[in-house]
């Protein structure tokens, strides 16, 4: 799939996807939270010591505030996205409760005037995420360029559903792979150029990542 063809098919999966997680319940959100909350805390105890950066929640997306706070009260800084221009890399602001934010396409919040900060840890929210660790945005490509032009690439742990898994996004050049994905079911690391599941919820942490 190429093209034209490819372009439509992921709108239309983008949509797809999207009308699913809005229709998840409060209280099953709730639930995949607390999860992929207590499945990063396993298995990265590094967040808690760097720069971490996350995306201001929207449309049911994973809300990565409470474990921000969390890795905050242990020392970690948190950082939020923020668009320069189209088509360039994105940066990094640090952003605490206290900090001005403002709202950008699709309505998501970034920090004004904070400090510009270098991210050791991203959580990317995914609408759809494929059996290689490819995944699915909205589009703009702002990631995979962030990704590709870091040579100290940050550690890239998508953040999704599994509802939202797919056979493949079809990857193209520009497409990057994460390096690990994180759902309500657990921990996926990507060997061999596809994603393994180590364990669920209540596994046991590997080693210091």
């Amino acid at each position: 799939m190429q093209g034209d063809e490819l372009m439509r098919w992921r709108n239309d999966e983008r949509n797809r996807l999207v009308l699913v997680r809005l229709a998840l319940a409060r209280d099953t959100l709730e639930a995949y939270r607390l999860r992929i909350d207590r499945s990063l805390q396993r298995e990265f105890p590094s967040l808690a010591r760097g720069v971490v950066a996350f995306c201001w929640p929207i449309r049911n997306e994973y809300d990565p505030r409470h474990l921000a706070r969390t890795l905050r009260e242990r020392g970690a800084t948190t950082a939020l996205p923020v668009v320069v221009a189209p088509r360039t890399p994105l940066i990094f602001r640090e952003w605490h409760p206290g900090v001005r934010l403002a709202r950008g396409a699709l309505g998501i919040a970034y920090p004004l005037d904070s400090r510009e900060v270098q991210p050791d840890h991203v959580l990317l929210p995914m609408i759809g995420w494929d059996e290689q660790g490819f995944r699915l945005g909205y589009g703009g490509g702002f990631f995979d360029r962030t990704l590709a032009a870091r040579a100290d690439r940050p550690n890239a742990i998508g953040v999704a559903y599994e509802c939202a898994r797919l056979a493949s996004i079809h990857p193209q050049p520009w497409d990057v792979p994460l390096d690990w994905v994180v759902t309500e079911r657990g921990v996926y690391r990507r060997e061999a150029g596809r994603l393994v599941l180590l364990g669920g919820d209540e596994a046991q942490p590997r080693n210091n990542r």
